[in-house]
Order: structure tokens, then C-alpha cells, then sequence
């Protein structure tokens, strides 16, 4: 995942050290000096480029006045807006060392991705690799690079990557569903109004951790009982805990260490989570072993195929899991809370959305992978949903196999580019009315000609998240099943809630709505 913009200044490497862009470049074997040079030069001699030098771009004061004099530390998404409207659609950001070049206009950005490589290379990973040797955790989906980060995603890829493959967990999903839905009626009786349910994001949140961890370890671990066990209360605390104060890390200097208590805090989060991980993966391959001792054949999900296939070492395992369980649990949750509250805003989408899924999934029925292709309505939602609020506004990508050409810009190896898929999916020279929620707009015969890269929620590439096609079926499956039961309205007197960016794209402020059951008894 890649933080704010802010969140890229510093890369710590370890307890009480924090490196640059320049020793975390070198560290790959890369030179980040590289970003500055000449006025122009020549490309095999031919066009004479413009080079970092010659772009546009905020001063460490400009930064400073507008982070913490105008508010935009937990809003740091908007400022892509702000400074394309200042400096067009690509500028420098220049902090001692530190350099970056941001890009805001599709064009150039699907020019970046074209350019990137076998093996595509992000920012801000550094933090995440503390503390995993005291846990025997090796590096995962997000954190490992180059080949060795190549062959992971092959043998992570596998059943979860293909719709039909995401699909085999369908069964296992909607036990979580079901367990969610009565959930639910008990938070509404909890309330004076009996209808309203408060911080939905929050319940979603509980859903989608059950549901990814229940994939991953293949075991329930109670997120959606009324009493949360308190191992698996503390684990769900940790997930949060650590993606906040990751952000106050990634920022400060190591010596606020001793005098602030977020790098602590931010440890200890990821002490609980391989704790936890760690133990239900080691339950799991003493199973695996005992059946193999009585000479049982080994079958099984996820966890399983990681466990046996030989490919991967046991603290490649853990890392992995703990890793694709962070991935698993905002990008779901958030994107659901967001969708609910557009079409508690939106009667005549969700009307319509609602005759949708009777009519292709009445009753109790599961939605098969051919009822979902039947139903536009229900993924334009999810595109447009996303398309608003990309769980990672801020991407990254540094140019490692290679110089880049962009526009009429040369980049030499070791150049980082910041990639503002917030602006850009809400730029209207993309999508009419950008801030409007009309799912419509991703019907086949309503397609708006525009640069597919245009909306990219789920990445590009081999970099792509690798768990996208289970959280659409996470999406898919808790979305209808709300539906069918209860018509959403918004909590009177129905205020809007905007998003801040806390790594992830999130509801700043509780989203509470009415769930008024359509048929009551």
C-alpha cells in the first residue's frame, strides 16, 4: 500500500534510523541523483528533453503551509488537485534528498505504466519489513522485490487471481454474510429508532476481516460474535493501529522516536498481528502434518495449497498471509461503507439495483459467477464506488530497469514518480460530473470514451492486487444480500461524510443509515 504524499519523505529501515529516497534507492542498487541533471538532453540523438530540473513544483514551505497551516495532513488526497491546478499535470516535489516527480494526467500515466518493467518497483515498503526477522517473517506480496518478488506473486496468483478461481471460495464468504446479517438486525434493535445502524463501517470492517481471515486461515476467528474473543479483538485492533500510526512514522524524523509514542505503538501492532497470524498458521501445518503421519490425503483451500505446494519456506508463509490479510480488510470494508452510502442518497439507483438482484438471484440463492455477469448494475456500483474513493488514492512506482519518457520529460533510473489516482479519477476531462456518484456512466452502451487508465482501483499489471477478485466476490455477495432485506436510507438529517486519508481512503466521520426491512413480518 502506498501512504499520503507525505507519507513518501522518509523510509525507515529500522528501530531509530530513517533513510532517504536516496539510501533507500542505493539500497536497490539504484542512483536517485539521477533525477537531476541538465537543463534538456539529447535521447539518441534525436528530441531534445526537459529533464526534473524543469519542472514545476511546491517548496518545502509551499508543502509545510498547505500540510499543516491549511489541515491537509489527513487529507493529503485533495492536494493532487491543488497543485495540478497550480502546476499543470506533472511537477517535482524536492525535500534535501528527496526527489519526486508527480503525475495527474492519464495520458502520462498510462506512458509510465507502459514503461515499467517485469518487475515493477514502489516506494514506502521499508517500514513494513521492520521487526519481521525477530518473528522469522519473511517478505510478502508487498514488500519483496525483483524475481524473488516475481516468483511469489506466481505461486500467490494461483486460486485467487481468475473470477472463476475466487469463486470456489463463494461458500466460505457467505457463512461470514450470514453471520453479518444478524449481526446487523442486532446493532438496529440496539438503537432508540430500532432501524438505524451506527458506523456501519465499522461492522463491515468486523465482515471483511472474518471473511479474508477465514479464506486465509482457513478457521473462523470470531470477528462477528457478539463477544469478540480478546485475541482476536486485539488482532482486529492491530490491523488499524498499525496502518495509523504508519503514517506518523513514515513522516517524522527518527529522533521524535524517544519523544512521540507512535513508532512503539506502530511495532507493537505488527507484534500482535504475526503473533496472532503465526500461531493459527502453525496450528494449521500441524494438522497438515498429523494427516500426512496417518497417510490422509492433504486437501484444502488457500492456507493449505501455501502450506504444501513446497514453493514457498514457512516464513515466506507468514508474511504472505499477514501481508494479503492488509490488503483483504480496508480494501473491502471501505469500499462497501462507501457504496451503501451513495445508495442510501440515491433511491433510484438503488431501486433499481434492488429489482436487479431479485431478478437474477431471488430467494436465498448464492450469486453464482454467471448471475454476477447478468448483473451491470450491481458492478457498475462497485467501479463507480471505487472510482471515487480508490482505496489508495497515492500510488508509486520508481524507475528501476530503466530511463523513462514522459511527455516531454527524460527520467533516468532511480527517478520516483508519484501516481495521483485520486485526481484522476475525479478529473472531468475523464468523467462528466466527477463528483457525482452515477454508476451508470460504466454501462456498455453509456461508456464514457475515455483512457481506461482513467480508474485503475486495483493497480496495473503484474503489480495488480493480487486479492481483487475475492474482495468484488466479498463486494458482490454482502451488497445483495443487504439489498434483498432492507431498503437504506440515510440518518436524519442525512450529512455528508468525507473521506481522509489514513493510508487507506476512509469514512472521516461515522456513516450511520437506516435499514428498513422491505418485508416485515
Amino acid at each position: 500500500m502506498i501512504g499520503t504524499v507525505f507519507k513518501q519523505f522518509f523510509t525507515p529501515l529500522s528501530k531509530g534510523r530513517v533513510c532517504s529516497l536516496q539510501e533507500s534507492c542505493r539500497l536497490r542498487g539504484v542512483q536517485a541523483r539521477g533525477v537531476t541533471g541538465a537543463a534538456a538532453v539529447n535521447v539518441q540523438g534525436e528530441k531534445r528533453y526537459k529533464t526534473f530540473e524543469d519542472l514545476p513544483g511546491p517548496t518545502l514551505l509551499t508543502n509545510i503551509y498547505w500540510v499543516f497551516f491549511r489541515g491537509y495532513l489527513m487529507h493529503a488526497h485533495k492536494l493532487q488537485n491543488v497543485f495540478k491546478q497550480k502546476y499543470g499535470p506533472i511537477w517535482k516535489t524536492s525535500l534535501g534528498l528527496y526527489k519526486s516527480v508527480s503525475v495527474s494526467d492519464v495520458d502520462l500515466l498510462e506512458s509510465l505504466l507502459r514503461q515499467e518493467g517485469k518487475y515493477p518497483v514502489r516506494l514506502d515498503m521499508e517500514i513494513w519489513k521492520m521487526n519481521r526477522q525477530e518473528w522469522n517473517v519473511g517478505l510478502g506480496p508487498f514488500t519483496a522485490e525483483g524475481e524473488r518478488w516475481y516468483a511469489m506473486r506466481s505461486v500467490l496468483n494461483k486460486r485467487m487471481l481468475k473470477p472463476k478461481e475466487a469463486f470456489m471460495y463463494s461458500t466460505v464468504v457467505n457463512e461470514a454474510v450470514i453471520d453479518f446479517m444478524k449481526m446487523l438486525e442486532d446493532m438496529r434493535k440496539e438503537t432508540p429508532s430500532g432501524v438505524i445502524v451506527n458506523d456501519i463501517s465499522n461492522a463491515l470492517y468486523r465482515f471483511s476481516f472474518e471473511a479474508i481471515s477465514y479464506i486465509l486461515f482457513e478457521t473462523r476467528i470470531g470477528c462477528l460474535e457478539k463477544n469478540i474473543p480478546p485475541e482476536t479483538k486485539k488482532f482486529i485492533a492491530s490491523i488499524g493501529d498499525m496502518l495509523k500510526y504508519s503514517v506518523y512514522v513514515s513522516f517524522l524524523p527518527s529522533w521524535t522516536n524517544k519523544i512521540y509514542p507512535f513508532f512503539d505503538r506502530f511495532i507493537e501492532s505488527w507484534d500482535s498481528m504475526f503473533s496472532f497470524g503465526n500461531k493459527l498458521i502453525d496450528e494449521k501445518m500441524e494438522k497438515i502434518q498429523a494427516r500426512l503421519e496417518r497417510g490422509e490425503e492433504v486437501q484444502g483451500e488457500y492456507l493449505t495449497h501455501l502450506l504444501v505446494n513446497g514453493k514457498l519456506s514457512k516464513a515466506d508463509v507468514y508474511g504472505s498471509v499477514a501481508e494479503l490479510l492488509l490488503a483483504g480488510v480496508d480494501t473491502t470494508s471501505n469500499t462497501i461503507s462507501w457504496a451503501l452510502y451513495h445508495l442510501s442518497r440515491d433511491m433510484e439507483v438503488q431501486n433499481a439495483l434492488y429489482q436487479e438482484i431479485m431478478s437474477v438471484i431471488p430467494g436465498e440463492n448464492i450469486p453464482s459467477r454467471e448471475a454476477i455477469a447478468n448483473m451491470p448494475l450491481l458492478k457498475a456500483v462497485i467501479k463507480e464506488t471505487l472510482r471515487m474513493y480508490p482505496v489508495v488514492p497515492t500510488n508509486s512506482r520508481i524507475a528501476v530497469e530503466k530511463e523513462m519518457i514522459i511527455g516531454d520529460y527524460y527520467f533516468p533510473k532511480g527517478t520516483l514518480f508519484t501516481l495521483c489516482s485520486y485526481q484522476i479519477g475525479r478529473d472531468e476531462k475523464n468523467f462528466r460530473e466527477p463528483n457525482k456518484f452515477i454508476p451508470q456512466r460504466w454501462f456498455r452502451e453509456q461508456k464514457e470514451k475515455n483512457n481506461p487508465y482513467s480508474s485503475i482501483p486495483f493497480g496495473h499489471g503484474v503489480r495488480a492486487c493480487v486479492g481483487r477478485r475475492l474482495a468484488e466476490l466479498e463486494m458482490y455477495m454482502i451488497i445483495s444480500s443487504v439489498l434483498k432485506k432492507y431498503e437504506l436510507r440515510p440518518e436524519p438529517p442525512g450529512r455528508e461524510i468525507l473521506a481522509v486519508n489514513r493510508v487507506v481512503l476512509a469514512p472521516g466521520k461515522p456513516i450511520n443509515l437506516q435499514f428498513l426491512e422491505r418485508n416485515p413480518a
